[in-house]
């Protein structure tokens, strides 16, 4: 006799039940509760209302004045993120043996010294409105930048999961930043260092490693990398430099590979597309990929025109 969907589903239940006995990572039952995500990703939207009250506000709650919905939201924020902290500060090795109490005060202590960063974080983000705007004339104006560029929203993203990655709170920044990666196709560690009028201009596939220190007045385009030469040290690279510092004025174009740790790109700096730069590039200097060549054949009773990238003086303002 065929064996019905239950006994079938008995059987599967079993295997997995013995398979879950092996000890190994993936079969760890942990003894306390994991971040819950979709709670951490609210935070964020939350967080939207309040450094852009003009722009997001929460329909649920209905109040008459910014201060009383502001207020709402921040006690909403704090309340979910005091209790997110307190999960994942088991991972940090200094609460590890902690008591319940010590946790609580700690994740206390961390929601508000991060959300005194936020008039920082609104300072800055400012800025990178401001740099969007003056550097894309496809920008008709300052609400469009708001409201639909994904490279400001995985630089507001960045801000605000930098504050707390260097409160040293585990897995949070990391579950903000990928969320905003999955959106955008930008992806940006939490623990890269950003300055003021930062412009990422469409920028998907964009990596910029944790170590990357990143000056004012930056832009890059889309397919940029700011990583790491080798990470065949695995976690003895722990906390080390491993990706490059991009001054003050830099421009890098689409596809542009910047590697190492020691790597220094100079003020003012233009990179051109496709360029794989893993030594320092002094100040003022404009980098581009050797000896390409663009071929036109566009009428067949005249000779293909050849035209040297390297010595048109325009190639670098064009995207």
């Amino acid at each position: 006799m065929a064996e019905t969907i239950q006994q079938r589903i008995d059987g599967i239940t079993e295997m997995l039940m013995a398979d879950y006995q092996k000890g190994r990572v993936i079969d760890q039952i942990k003894s306390f509760d994991y971040p819950d995500r979709a709670v951490i990703i609210d935070i964020l939207e939350k967080l939207k209302t309040v450094i852009y009250p003009g722009y997001y506000r929460n329909s649920n709650y209905r109040t008459y004045t910014v201060r009383n919905h502001i207020s709402i939201i921040l006690e909403d924020i704090i309340y979910h993120l005091i209790q997110q902290i307190s999960i994942v500060l088991k991972y940090a090795p200094a609460y590890r043996e902690a008591d319940c109490e010590a946790i609580q005060a700690a994740a206390e202590r961390i929601t508000f010294a991060f959300l005194e960063q936020v008039p920082k974080i609104r300072e800055y983000i400012e800025t990178d409105i401001d740099a969007a705007y003056d550097g894309d004339p496809a920008a008709y104006n300052k609400d469009e930048i708001i409201c639909t560029y994904p490279g400001l929203f995985a630089i507001f993203t960045n801000r605000i999961a930098h504050e707390l990655f260097v409160l040293q709170v585990p897995l949070i920044p990391r579950i903000m930043t990928e969320y905003a990666h999955s959106l955008t196709g930008i992806d940006i560690h939490p623990g890269t260092t950003i300055g003021k009028y930062f412009f990422i201009d469409h920028g998907t596939g964009i990596v910029i490693g944790e170590t990357t220190e990143i000056g004012d007045h930056v832009k890059i385009y889309q397919g940029v990398t700011l990583g790491a030469l080798s990470t065949r040290g695995g976690q003895n690279l722990r906390g080390k430099k491993r990706h490059p510092t991009i001054c003050d004025n830099v421009t890098i174009y689409s596809g542009a590979s910047i590697l190492g740790g020691e790597t220094v790109v100079g003020k003012g700096v233009v990179v051109g597309g496709n360029a794989f730069i893993t030594t320092s590039i002094p100040e003022g200097a404009k980098v581009s990929v050797k000896s390409q060549e663009l071929m036109y054949n566009y009428d067949s009773s005249k000779p293909v025109e050849r035209k040297d990238i390297e010595l048109d003086d325009a190639w670098f303002y064009v995207i």
